[in-house]
């Protein structure tokens, strides 16, 4: 479907810097997983270590309840494609607009105040190593606002979050034809949200204005792509994230 592959992003640089915090020895911190889904809206951000190859996943079809908003079948994955195991690295799953990340099961909650600019709720997961071939897959407990468009971003940094591997997005669930009257709406990846709501009505707009760009394909030619990683902080105790980001396009704060 041609018009799933015109993505639309928020314009900053999703990454994420994770504290230090304490993860207990054999604590699941993810199932392996298939790795199978779409890395659609992903790029690479900073090279990776020779041999490791990082990327995410998220399922190409949602859905949403129509009275809880609760989603359903929402997965984020990341697996390495390389030869080597990955060391230490940091998952994290942000939600952007009317999609709000509710949980993630042996992950850590990132504070209001540490969030990245224009996103609603993150969690972090850390990974102590992804081996070679390898997948992990976590379920994310999420709500989506079907008046609004709605969008998660899956960045992947090193242990010590000074560079940011991979980020798929902020890509847009949605659908261009609402059913308000079924229990549920399907949500398709890479597809703005068409309200319900009459034309004119609050639903619709926020959150998918004109002024957010189309996501390039990836490659160093590419003049908005991101280039390097954001900086980042560690606070000396507790499990929250601390965020920073950036925006890529000239003029814009």
């Amino acid at each position: 479907m041609s018009s799933r592959r015109q993505i639309k992003i928020a314009g900053s640089l999703c990454a994420a810097a994770v504290t230090a915090f304490m993860v207990l020895p054999g604590a699941a911190l993810a199932d392996d997983g298939p790795g199978t889904g779409s890395d659609e809206g992903g790029k690479q951000v900073d090279a990776a270590p020779a041999g490791v190859k990082l990327t995410t996943t998220l399922p190409e079809k949602i859905s949403a309840d129509n009275s809880t908003g609760q989603t359903q079948n929402l997965v984020a994955g990341v697996s390495n494609q390389g030869s080597k195991g990955s060391g230490p690295v940091i998952l994290a799953v942000v939600g952007f607009d009317g999609l709000v990340v509710k949980d993630v099961p042996n992950c850590t909650a990132i504070p209001e105040g540490k969030l990245p600019k224009g996103s609603n709720s993150g969690f972090s997961c850390a990974i102590d190593n992804l081996a070679a071939g390898k997948s992990k897959s976590y379920k994310v407990a999420a709500t989506f606002d079907l008046d609004k468009t709605g969008k998660i971003c899956l960045p992947v940094q090193s242990g010590d979050t000074k560079k940011t591997f991979w980020q798929q997005g902020p890509v847009p669930f949605g659908t261009t034809s609402p059913s308000p009257n079924a229990p549920v709406t399907p949500l398709l990846l890479g597809t703005e949200n068409k309200p319900a709501a009459p034309a004119g009505d609050k639903g619709g707009d926020k959150g998918g204005g004109s002024d957010q760009g189309d996501l390039p394909p990836t490659g160093a030619g590419d003049a908005v792509l991101p280039l390097g990683a954001v900086g980042a902080a560690l606070l000396a105790a507790g499990g929250a994230g601390l965020w920073w980001t950036r925006r890529t396009e000239p003029g814009v704060r």
